[in-house]
């Protein structure tokens, strides 16, 4: 990666390499820039012991000065260590502790005062740099230091030893290790992958090369930089391409910078493509009569032929003249309200996205497909060609990429982007490979007759259910959940039923959907709890529900799974109190075993239950939350066979 680096600046050294927003206004790096601001880095690091071999914990939000860290580490030989910026100190002592972390980046105080709050259970952490001084003038630990003043350091050997950072990546290889990324930790620890820069480096061309992107493309760099997809997509495939990276001001400023900078690539995971449609219905729920009949009108005329349009299918003179007349007065304007005017592609995964979803926005002229991969594979298995996007598949292999389907379903995949290992676990590297080299996603799928691989759930937990109208039917929880979360209203959703004789879920409420539509109808509410147990928004719910049965009904495999018995949670799902992952991936099991009580109650005919749930809050306290939940039946449908 360094050597990248080198060479961008030695070809392209004026282009601009990354952007930041500070105080509302974008600041720019070139090429030639960065390399100069990663030499002193990398020097300054060294004077701190930071050598080959060595681990650095990142820590912040996606800056400049943290991607630029990851070079600075790697030249020395040193192994960045990303984390997530929302953990919990207990999540992220785990990872400290795991990789022998002796240096950590934070971004600013809050990064900080997590840092120091370990510091007496973390031996091994001897020094902590900070990136942003606001709120650290009168601290006092030995640990700190300024990023700043760690640079100026570093100036100054330079300029005694001009040829020290040329030296230092010169006696880096290509299988060194380049990033060790921590798994979500979905069903056990998070695991320490450790990837190298040959495995980065091949999966990133093979990427730049299949979508053509070059120096002239834009993207917008927000997700965790912990992340194997903001890895891939903001750090190594900007290293392959040479194109500019965007970092946005926060969290919350990013569809205002999104629409500033007009990326040309972007890449979400479902739920914030989820999100986005969310706040495009809600304001069209409260658009004024004229442009709620516009709006159904042309996106009717989208859906029946925006995506074909797109592929180059044939569509009807009649079709084609008003998407035209669409593409002006809807398909424009709320491209360019979404920031994605100047998209020439789209990417969405990390989990399965709901076909509706993914074809509202293939209709009003987004490119976006679908690409699948795993941590421990640098993101790279499959990816959708431009004309061959199908909703219902995840494209087909890569270049370099093998795959096969094992006897009980499981994708099994080689890649140019497979791990070296698990940081000191090798018994869990022996249990994830084949003995003939194949590694083991855990994913249950099969390969259409087109080649394309259709991810079906997670192979583990893919079920059948025991008893009942439809006793050994097929149950596929994520299949099922993803299907019920394309509903505006729906934000969460945890399915229950193997080995049970019938399906169940908890559902949680988007509380900013359900709000409005709670308030357009004058429905008063005092917070998320008491919103979630109104008779009306369990009506509303329920008919999302039916809507989703009716759709597994014609299903042959699948028209078991639909559910018979729901409730609506107390509380928000959230990953502070171990319910989803940091990816907010949902930790099923977990929450099973939380609210056994709950899940007691669907299967044991109950119409409420009570329950008292402790939450953890962002200061540190602790509460509970009570509640007589309802417990709701659903309509199901029979099985609709499909003509052959």
């Amino acid at each position: 990666m360094p050597r990248l680096l080198m060479q961008h600046a030695k070809i392209r050294g004026q282009r601009a390499s990354i952007r930041e927003k500070d105080l509302g206004i974008w600041q720019t790096w070139t090429w030639s820039q960065v390399l100069s601001e990663v030499e002193a880095l990398a020097a300054g690091l060294s004077l701190l012991g930071l050598g080959r071999g060595e681990h650095l914990a990142i820590v912040g939000d996606n800056r400049p000065r943290l991607y630029w860290s990851m070079t600075a580490a790697q030249a020395l030989g040193a192994v960045p260590v990303p984390l997530y910026q929302d953990a919990v100190t207990s999540e992220m002592q785990f990872v400290l502790e795991d990789a022998d972390v002796g240096i950590a980046i934070a971004e600013d105080q809050e990064q900080v005062d997590k840092l120091l709050e370990m510091l007496p259970r973390l031996p091994r952490l001897k020094t902590i740099l900070y990136d942003d001084a606001r709120g650290l003038r009168h601290y006092e630990a030995p640990q700190l230091k300024s990023f700043d003043q760690v640079q100026r350091e570093g100036r100054e050997l330079l300029k005694l030893q001009p040829d020290f950072f040329a030296k230092q990546v010169a006696e880096g290889r290509a299988d060194d290790v380049a990033v060790m990324l921590y798994t979500s930790g979905t069903t056990s620890k998070p695991k320490g992958v450790c990837q190298t820069h040959r495995s980065f480096i091949a999966v990133a061309r093979g990427a730049v090369a299949f979508d053509g992107f070059n120096e002239r493309d834009e993207v917008l760099s927000y997700l965790p930089m912990a992340w194997v997809g903001d890895h891939l997509f903001s750090y190594a495939e900007a290293m392959a391409a040479g194109y500019c990276v965007n970092c946005p001001e926060s969290g919350d400023t990013v569809m205002t910078d999104l629409r500033e900078i007009g990326p040309t690539y972007y890449f979400a995971p479902p739920r914030v493509f989820e999100n986005l449609l969310t706040q495009v219905t809600i304001r069209m729920d409260d658009a004024g009569a004229v442009k709620r009949w516009l709006y159904r009108t042309f996106m009717d005329v989208a859906k029946r032929c925006g995506a074909d349009l797109m592929d180059g299918r044939p569509v009807a003179f009649g079709d084609r003249v008003l998407y035209a007349i669409g593409n002006v007065v809807i398909y424009g304007p709320l491209r360019n309200v979404l920031g994605m005017s100047r998209l020439r592609v789209a990417y969405t995964g990390g989990a399965a996205i709901g076909p509706d979803l993914f074809g509202f926005y293939r209709s009003i002229g987004i490119n976006i497909k679908q690409f699948y991969g795993q941590t421990e594979t640098c993101a790279y298995v499959c990816k959708q060609k431009n004309g061959e996007v199908r909703l219902d598949t995840v494209g087909k292999p890569m270049a370099g990429v093998s795959l096969r389907i094992a006897a009980n379903g499981e994708v099994q995949i080689r890649s140019p982007g497979l791990l070296k290992e698990y940081y000191r676990r090798p018994d869990d590297m022996v249990e994830a490979v084949t003995a003939d080299g194949w590694f083991m996603t855990g994913d249950a799928g099969f390969l259409d007759d087109r080649g394309e691989l259709k991810i079906i759930d997670r192979a583990k937990d893919v079920g059948r259910l025991a008893g009942g109208e439809f006793d050994g039917a097929l149950f596929a929880p994520q299949y099922i959940e993803n299907k019920l979360k394309f509903y505006q209203y729906i934000k969460e959703a945890v399915a229950f039923g193997n080995a049970r004789d019938m399906c169940c879920a908890f559902i949680n409420i988007d509380v900013t959907a359900v709000g409005n539509w709670a308030e357009r109808r004058s429905l008063p509410y005092a917070g998320y709890t008491d919103l979630a147990q109104k008779d009306e928004v369990y009506g509303l719910i329920q008919t999302c529900i039916e809507e989703a049965n009716l759709a597994l009904s014609q299903d042959t495999a699948l028209a078991g799974s639909q559910i018979r018995r729901f409730l609506i949670l107390h509380k928000e799902l959230d990953p502070d109190d171990d319910e989803l992952t940091r990816t907010r991936k949902v930790r099923r099991g977990f929450i099973a075993e939380k609210y056994g009580v709950l899940v007691d109650a669907l299967y044991a005919g109950k119409t409420s239950q009570f329950i008292s749930t402790e939450v953890k809050f962002e200061d540190g306290r602790r509460g509970a939350i009570e509640a007589d939940l309802k417990i709701r039946e659903a309509k199901i449908f029979g099985a609709i066979k499909h003509a052959a």
